[in-house]
């Protein structure tokens, strides 16, 4: 998708039919520039995009209803209908798109009615032509940029930061999921999902009585899965919202200043045992690899002592020699001829000397194979050892941080008692309300965990049906057939799942591994990016030998985000270019950023200004003149395609004027209204050849 223009009417502060912004779409200069100051529109230009592709807006856009450019209202007449509209046009997988989303309003006496929203698009292919696409105009833009990604690149860069909180993981996972083309498969499963039951319920009609005894319990046991697994999304929404819930109010104990240092100090304790929970969760796994890996060595010690027994018994039988081999002297023989010269035929001395050395003699392939053996023998010795030497370590560590978690849990107690008798009542009833939440989220843990169980068990009890099923004698062609297409089926299903499975964890790992790449090329700290298996972004460091999570900053939450965005357009391109992803063309995105260096120092603003361009196909920055100038400029500056100003007209009397320059010419950034009312226009800056 590469974004080509955006044109408006009445849109908020912009009045009347605005100019046609030409968006940058080359490769060396794909940046568009658009410089204003705060409230010139900046953030409505950001939301036109979003309104017209999702009618949707960000979280900073104030009074949403009011849409309409309100000197366009005022200049109406009673009964007259005032339009607003946003028009954005692209290219995407060789094909024009242009869609105009409208809404009118109707200017009454008193009041103003609203009209309906219309959305309207039209499609240019290879000949020119354009015409109406028999599609919705809604699925078309979906499939081209899904309406549950939109928010990662369109959006405000002083908020960006909210994409890391704990209660955004599992929109995240499912969006990145919906960029592989994850949800192909998951309606793909759906469908044969769906198939088997169809195919069951014919095989209830024409199998036997214990066939049809046997698919009525796997029924069940289906109902039973599907409701327990309905239980478990709503537990994973309740988790998320107590987790909120649990930050808010922490968050508000901590502004309190009677309890500011004690928890603060509680915060830092709650992630040290994360962290540590972390640790423990990864060694365990790390023991049960090592187990499962070189566990074997420990077993074999029985079976290596039998092996020297038996290597020193042919030795002292003489079955092992280091001297000469019977296929030495079996070729002297052969060849008739010893090693001296001397010839040996049958029946003389010589030849009945050197075959007495038979007897003596031991193979030479059998003491090869044995002296191997040996050294194979002493390292399997030696791994055994290594490996105990490993658990141990390992199970220490296991120790260490078990009493880690527990001093700090001891720690956590005693604040928790110290401000459940705190004088401060506030304190007091906040404290309880953290109280309630913590046991909520150990209730629906518990249940979670008890589900998943449940689930595993049922699943394993409807596999042991599925076999029962199989063996049943079946005596009509209808019934064979029916069981070879359910058994296709459900092989079809565990293949598909097993697909995904993998999909997603290669994905995951290989997104880790560029964020954290750009991360280390943005941020001068040493702390590593993390990305868990349900997509929570987190940051760690291990400057002790433990990671440990770090209270970032709003600064670097925002470097996370941007690097995590940067990193799943990096990713998808790649794989889309492999063609390894499941969804066409998905390799163009382009990101629409709103203020995204307001809270930065200049080193980081530099790097981002760097780096952003670079990553993104195409870049649209919204900025004020005190977030371009400097070492922004510098980094991107040679990278803009297209440059505009929102110059805005206030209607207060004595406004200040403010003005910025670029290429040498003075552009307008704030002026005096002619009249009452205030709006911004557009201006493109004339760039030089």
């Amino acid at each position: 998708m590469k974004l080509t223009s955006i044109k408006l009417c009445n849109f908020r502060s912009f009045y009347g039919k605005t100019p046609e912004i030409i968006l940058a779409v080359g490769e060396a200069d794909n940046t568009t520039i658009i410089h204003g100051n705060n409230g010139a529109g900046k953030t409505s230009l950001l939301n036109a995009f979003t309104w017209v592709l999702y009618e949707k807006f960000s979280a900073a856009f104030a009074s949403v209803e009011q849409l309409v450019n309100k000197r366009a209202i005022a200049e109406a007449k009673i009964g007259q209908a005032v339009e607003c509209w946003v028009e954005v046009a692209w290219e995407h997988d060789s094909k024009r798109y242009n869609v105009k989303r409208q809404c009118r309003v109707y200017k009454n006496a008193t009041d103003i009615d609203v009209g309906k929203t219309e959305l309207l698009m039209q499609v240019s292919g290879d000949d020119g032509r354009w015409y109406f696409p028999l599609q919705q105009p809604e699925d078309i833009i979906n499939q081209i940029l899904p309406s549950s990604l939109h928010q990662y690149f369109f959006f405000d860069g002083e908020r960006i930061e909210q994409i890391v909180r704990s209660d955004k993981k599992a929109e995240i996972a499912e969006a990145t999921k919906m960029l592989l083309g994850v949800e192909v498969i998951n309606r793909s499963i759906k469908h044969l999902g769906e198939a088997k039951k169809s195919l069951d319920n014919e095989l209830k009609l024409i199998g036997d009585l214990e066939t049809k005894k046997l698919l009525r319990q796997q029924e069940k046991l289906e109902r039973e899965i599907e409701r327990i697994t309905k239980r478990q999304t709503e537990i994973k929404q309740e988790l998320e919202y107590q987790q909120t819930f649990k930050k808010e109010t922490s968050n508000r104990l901590r502004e309190l200043s009677a309890a500011k240092e004690i928890q603060e100090r509680r915060q830092e304790l709650e992630n040290q045992k994360k962290a540590n929970q972390e640790n423990l969760k990864q060694t365990r796994e790390a023991l049960k690899k090592l187990i499962s890996t070189r566990g074997y060595t420990v077993l074999l010690s029985s079976s290596t002592i039998q092996f020297r027994t038996i290597v020193e018994d042919l030795k002292q039988r003489g079955k092992l020699t280091a001297g000469i081999s019977r296929e030495f002297v079996t070729d002297l023989l052969n060849s008739k001829r010893c090693i001296c010269g001397a010839e040996l035929h049958d029946g003389t001395h010589r030849h009945e000397n050197v075959k007495k050395l038979l007897d003596k003699a031991g193979s030479s392939a059998v003491e090869e194979t044995a002296f191997r053996m040996c050294a194979q023998v002493d390292e399997i010795d030696k791994q055994a050892v290594a490996f105990w030497e490993e658990v141990d370590k390992e199970q220490a560590r296991i120790n260490q941080l078990r009493q880690t978690i527990s001093q700090i849990e001891g720690e956590l107690d005693t604040i928790q008692e110290r401000l459940r008798k705190d004088p401060s009542e506030e304190i007091r009833s906040l404290q309880k309300r953290l109280d309630e939440i913590e046991e909520k989220i150990r209730e629906l843990t518990l249940e979670q965990g008890a589900n998943q169980q449940q689930i595993a068990n049922l699943k394993a009890e409807i596999e042991g049906l599925n076999k029962q099923v199989a063996k049943q004698k079946l005596n009509e062609d209808k019934q064979t057939l029916a069981q070879r297409r359910i058994a296709a089926t459900q092989d079809a299903i565990e293949r598909l799942t097993e697909v995904k499975f993998r999909q997603e964890n290669h994905f995951r790992l290989q997104l880790e591994k560029r964020v954290k790449e750009i991360f280390s090329e943005i941020s001068f700290t040493p702390y590593i990016p993390k990305i868990s298996d349900k997509y929570e972004l987190t940051l760690v460091e291990n400057t002790t030998g433990m990671e440990a999570l770090v209270a970032a900053s709003t600064g670097e939450n925002q470097i996370l985000s941007l690097s995590f965005i940067g990193s799943i357009i990096d990713r998808v391109r790649e794989w889309s270019e492999r063609k390894m992803l499941m969804m066409p063309d998905s390799n163009t995105f382009p990101i629409v950023m709103d203020s995204p260096f307001g809270s930065l120092d200049n080193n980081y603003r530099r790097q981002i200004a760097k780096t952003i361009p670079q990553l993104a196909n195409q870049l649209i920055v919204l900025v004020t003149k005190t977030q371009w100038r400097g070492e922004v400029e510098e980094e991107m500056g040679k990278r803009i395609g297209r440059e505009y100003v929102l110059s805005y007209y206030s209607s207060k009397p004595d406004c200040e004027q403010s003005y910025i320059e670029l290429n040498g010419e003075r552009y307008a950034l704030v002026r005096q209204s002619p009249n009452e009312f205030e709006y911004t226009e557009i201006v493109e800056v004339e760039r030089g050849g």
